[in-house]
């Protein structure tokens, strides 16, 4: 089942690359289905590994002039504080109430990207906005808590935050959630060290590994998708990851 984990997280990278988020959407089921990690245990193990891959994707992105920093590192300095003490309130919350939360918050992002307004693919002022200073940080604490509870990156919650309500372009939302999902999910990772004992690092480590490669595969591609079908695919996939680990936990 190893062998199977670190086959699967290449498209962990691929979905951060290409999608800005998904990574935790895939890694927590993968390290909890087919890993056969206990919950929380791979719930930390899935913050690490979207950490390092999103730290790394971002640098494609960066060069492409995706990223928008001011944004990014604001939000994602938010997100930390959030995402620390969500990791350190998730040693009190059941393990299947924490995959179940997980899925329904999956859930939500999908149908709000999938009916989402249409967001301008090619229009300078758009794609250089800056969102103001205390709505970023509003945001970013609030999809921080989420992050550190659930263990998920955020990228699906952080994507359409910047793309619907600040209206970046989508390729910008990308780019800019991976610098906003690694700072976060690095803080978050540390709050469930303080209760998490016995975490295997040779598979994280593999994991994480392949996911890097992966996550180069789909930065190239970003720039290459229509952003209106970028959002879509992004909607369906949030969905259907979400029912898939809603059947494994409720039947």
């Amino acid at each position: 089942m190893m062998f199977a984990a670190l086959a699967l997280a290449l498209l962990v990278g691929i979905a951060l690359g290409l999608l800005g988020g998904g990574g935790s959407i895939l890694t927590l089921p993968i390290l909890t289905y087919v890993a056969g990690m206990e919950t929380k245990a791979a719930i930390a193990a899935s913050l690490f590994v979207v950490a390092v891959t999103s730290a790394t994707g971002v640098i494609t992105h960066a060069r492409a002039g995706r990223v928008r920093w001011r944004t990014g590192l604001l939000f994602g300095a938010a997100g930390m504080v959030g995402a620390y003490g969500g990791g350190r309130v998730a040693a009190y919350i059941p393990g299947q109430a924490l995959m179940v939360a997980f899925a329904l918050m999956m859930l939500a992002t999908a149908f709000a990207m999938l009916r989402g307004r249409r967001v301008p693919a090619l229009a300078p002022a758009t794609a250089r906005r800056e969102l103001p200073i205390g709505k970023i940080l509003a945001e970013g604490i609030v999809v921080g808590v989420v992050t550190g509870i659930v263990g998920a990156g955020g990228g699906f919650l952080v994507v359409p935050a910047l793309a619907l309500l600040g209206g970046l372009s989508m390729e910008v939302a990308v780019g800019t959630s991976l610098v906003v999902i690694s700072m976060k999910s690095f803080a978050g990772f540390y709050g469930h060290l303080q209760h998490v004992d016995g975490l295997d690092w040779p598979l994280t480590l593999g994991v994480t590994a392949i996911a890097v490669v992966g996550s180069f595969a789909g930065a190239a591609l970003a720039g290459r998708v229509p952003p209106q079908m970028l959002r879509k695919g992004f909607g369906a996939f949030v969905l259907l990851m979400a029912a898939f680990v809603l059947s494994r936990e409720l039947m």
